[in-house]
């Protein structure tokens, strides 16, 4: 008798707990990994199936380049699982690599099957470990080919242009742009069948990673592309959110504050982060930061300050447009005089810390996403001093931990919400 009440109590316990992990299964599917369902905004949230969804992530620019050889995958699905187990949802990275090597766009018009199906290779690699991934589309600075290589590309076919940013206007760059773009969003992966189009792992196309045309400090150049763009964008792909992968700078004629930037030529540079993010094709704002970049010679205490202020400045005016405003890329360099671990967790704990107050009273502030996540095996080949690597520094680990925590029960609470009100 007593044996066999002891059975079952064991098989009662044994689906208790089979119980309690099938409703943490299912509530973190409903809050961050529902692959039938697309992620939407709705007034400054992120949502999913209509439930608030908040993102803690990470920036990997080079998962499609790594990818390419496949005796290298095993690092990419190794660096996602690593990812996912740290509790973080979406990661940030390249989808273009324009001539040159490996490139995925030989020419105009001319791409490398290989360097596709590497892209397919991540995208399935994600949807396998629960992240969405963010995809940027084109690049600012000559590395992996960026907008100097169009404008190469064009004068190699004739035209005379001025200068780099003719990327942004002249309508033979703009064309071979948007025959990319066209490529990309119709592209079917090999591995899922699904076009990139109707693939709800993509969280996001970014147009540009940090755009900047310093030829039109006016402004009136970048926010007639973005405009452009954007629209282009969702004619093609009505399933997916868009953002220009701005930095986060205020114009001189931003009816913000351009008085926020770091001193210097920053308000001269093209871009303007009110006016840009009114756009109606952009979904969301982004913002970078980079106070050791930015305030070169400044000490530690004086970068905090800035970055309290600026990250503050862009949740008020995130909230005053009306759009979810995400962090995408943050960092301070090892390689900075006096570098502390210390000091890196304290600025990420002001940045995760603001964000969390933001989103836990409804405002604008949506997620952040560290630059850069690293594996062990290519810390020292791919290393840029901000990198980090989550099995070599645990204070750090448990730090993002912590964050992807609260921020999945911000989530946790609002699905509940529904659920009562449904």
């Amino acid at each position: 008798m007593v044996q066999a009440m002891q059975c079952r109590l064991t098989l009662i316990n044994f689906f208790a707990v089979g119980l309690v992990i099938m409703q943490r299964m299912s509530l973190l599917v409903m809050v961050n990994g529902d692959y039938n369902g697309f992620v939407r905004t709705r007034g400054t949230q992120f949502v999913v199936d209509n439930h608030p969804l908040y993102v803690n992530g990470f920036n990997a620019y080079f998962l499609a380049s790594l990818s390419i050889d496949s005796g290298s995958r095993s690092i990419t699905s190794e660096l996602l699982q690593r990812a996912a187990a740290a509790g973080l949802t979406v990661g940030r990275t390249w989808a273009f690599n324009d001539g040159g090597y490996q490139a995925l766009q030989i020419s105009p018009g001319v791409y490398d099957e290989r360097a596709f199906q590497a892209l397919d290779f991540v995208l399935s690699e994600a949807r396998r470990n629960g992240l969405r991934l963010i995809l940027s589309l084109s690049n600012n600075y000559p590395s992996m080919g960026g907008k100097a290589q169009y404008v190469q590309w064009a004068r190699n076919a004739g035209q005379s242009l001025s200068s780099d940013d003719s990327f942004f206007y002249d309508s033979t760059v703009r064309g071979y742009f948007k025959d990319y773009l066209k490529t990309v969003l119709t592209r079917t992966n090999i591995i899922t069948g699904q076009a990139y189009k109707d693939d709800p792992t993509i969280f996001a196309w970014e147009l540009m990673n940090e755009p900047r045309c310093v030829e039109d400090p006016s402004g009136k150049t970048l926010q007639a592309w973005i405009e452009e763009m954007a629209s282009y964008v969702k004619s093609i792909d009505s399933n997916h959110l868009v953002e220009a992968g701005l930095e986060g700078f205020y114009g001189w004629s931003s009816t913000g504050r351009p008085e926020s930037n770091p001193r210097g030529s920053f308000s001269q540079l093209g871009s303007d982060f009110v006016s840009n993010n009114q756009v109606p094709g952009i979904d969301f704002a982004t913002v970078h930061i980079y106070p050791d970049q930015w305030m070169p010679g400044s000490s530690f205490q004086d970068q905090l300050s800035f970055v309290e202020n600026w990250v503050s400045c862009h949740l008020q005016d995130a909230n005053a447009i009306g759009k979810p405003v995400l962090f995408a890329e943050f960092g301070i360099s090892t390689r900075d005089s006096g570098f502390t671990v210390n000091d890196r967790n304290t600025f990420l704990s002001t940045i995760y810390n603001l964000i969390y107050y933001s989103a836990s009273g409804g405002g604008a502030g949506a997620g952040g996403l560290f630059w850069q996540l690293l594996p062990d095996t290519l810390s020292s080949t791919l290393g840029d001093g901000y990198e980090i690597v989550l099995s070599q520094e645990s204070s750090t680990t448990s730090l993002i931990a912590w964050q992807s925590q609260k921020l999945l029960a911000l989530s946790r609470a609002g699905w509940k919400r529904k659920l009562l009100q449904a």
